[in-house]
């Protein structure tokens, strides 16, 4: 059996379902396809979740900040209430009648199962053939993945997704990964009492980011009493009924639990991808300016490659969309793609470190100012940790790149992008008045201490 409809969408995270719905809502016939969960991973298992986990963890360190800033206060840690509103709040206990209720309100019809290409501008799912008369939107994002250590496959740890389904804390965690989930779930149950070791192979912690960033962090960390071990090589995993045993050369480290945060695999395998001339064993989709990635085909969302993150699939999505229905519209820009590692403080950078700029042989100066020399850090005072990390282009007198640490990190990175992405000149940055006192003005100091450095 044969149905010809428009545009086949195969993978319904965020950028998949955004696609699928405006699509539909442009008057095309549109079949979307999604195996799992309508919305992907980003609300059930990642972005959201997550953050209601750091935001109760953060409420705990403000409370036991109170003493000697503002009284006295008493902090009793319980796990209960942010699984609750995991549940509740935002999957609906993993329950996706909500987003599949909104994706077909749009006018798309949504299918569940395996959906895999059998021919140009074909798509089959359970025998159920799809003719896609503009085209194919893949959308299939990636799944955790663990690395060939001996007896850890055998053992049962934890991804991102069972430490988000958690109903109580453990006793004690091994964090294996110390990129940013392993950095963020470390800090966040090591706040509900849990004994904490975060463990990674790299050098430092949060390797893609400035050197600087890592220190900081692993400094809070062991201020906070995490067990911080970097540079370090993983022999063996093992698991008595109890708990685990993980061997690090001549060291042994045992917890309840394993949190394996080593990264990610494109879900591509299966996907038949051979019958459009492009690669299913490849560590990504190339896609062009407009998301095309073959005849008939577009993709979007982390198996292009072009960073992990809901709000890039977000943007590619709109792109997309815009190809398929004949818009005109700006190919895609990356050279301001924003981050955010929500630990406490939160790590936020946008575009180029100082380490990639030089990669590229770009000529770069960097400047640098402290959040607890500025004037809102030293009112702050308890939980003030941070700094602003400016790369400037000597060439062009433009940012290429920049880092935001601190309270809120995150907050102060959307002025840094927007001067990265318009490529505006440092000169009228400088010319710039910045509100006192905020966290933000330590970018005044930032762009001084460029001048300084010459």
């Amino acid at each position: 059996m044969s149905d010809e409809v428009d545009v086949v969408v195969i993978g319904l995270g965020p950028g998949g379902e955004d696609a699928a719905g405006r699509l539909a809502e442009a008057g095309l016939s549109v079949v979307a396809i999604e195996s799992r969960l309508v919305g992907g991973e980003c609300p059930y298992y990642a972005c959201v979740p997550t953050k209601m986990m750091v935001r109760a963890a953060g409420l705990l360190e403000e409370g036991r900040r109170v003493p000697g800033m503002a009284g006295s206060a008493t902090v009793r840690p319980d796990w209960a209430p942010v699984a609750a509103r995991i549940r509740d709040e935002a999957t609906d206990s993993w329950d996706d009648k909500v987003a599949a209720d909104r994706l077909t309100g749009k006018g798309a019809r949504l299918v569940r199962g395996e959906g895999r290409i059998t021919g140009p501008n074909e798509v089959t799912v359970d025998g159920q053939v799809f003719q896609a008369r503009r085209g194919i939107v893949l959308n299939t994002g990636t799944a955790p993945t663990a690395p060939p250590i001996d007896g850890l496959a055998d053992t049962p740890f934890w991804t991102n997704r069972e430490a988000v389904q958690a109903t109580e804390a453990p006793t004690s965690l091994i964090v294996l990964g110390g990129g940013v989930v392993g950095a963020e779930m470390t800090q966040v149950f090591s706040r509900f009492g849990t004994r904490v070791t975060i463990v990674e192979a790299a050098d430092r912690l949060l390797l893609n980011e400035e050197p600087e960033s890592s220190a900081l962090i692993r400094d809070v960390f062991e201020r906070e009493g995490i067990g911080v071990r970097t540079g370090v090589n993983v022999t063996a995993v093992s698991h008595d009924g109890d708990e685990f045993t993980m061997r690090l050369g001549d060291e042994a480290l045992s917890a309840e639990r394993l949190l394996v945060a080593t990264g990610r695999r494109p879900n591509l395998r299966g996907l038949g991808l051979e019958h459009v001339g492009l690669e299913e064993r490849a560590r990504h989709i190339p896609v062009d300016g407009h998301m095309r990635a073959a005849d008939g085909v577009w993709a979007i969302g982390d198996i292009t490659g072009m960073g992990a993150f809901t709000h890039v699939s977000m943007y590619q999505a709109g792109i997309a969309v815009r190809d398929i229905l004949g818009e005109e519209g700006s190919p895609a820009a990356y050279r301001a793609v924003p981050r955010v590692t929500f630990t406490d403080p939160e790590i936020a950078s946008v575009g180029l470190t100082e380490a990639q700029a030089r990669e590229q042989n770009l000529p770069v100066r960097t400047g640098m100012a402290r959040i607890p020399d500025s004037t809102r850090g030293w009112i702050h005072k308890a939980g003030n940790d941070g700094f602003v990390k400016l790369v400037e282009s000597t060439e062009w007198g433009t940012l290429v790149g920049a880092t935001a640490v601190g309270p809120a990190g995150g907050e102060i990175l959307g002025f840094l992008a927007v001067a990265v992405h318009t490529e505006t000149p440092t000169a009228v940055l400088r010319e710039m008045i910045y509100a006192y006192p905020t966290f933000h003005r330590a970018i005044e100091s930032a762009l001084a201490d460029l001048d300084a450095r010459g």
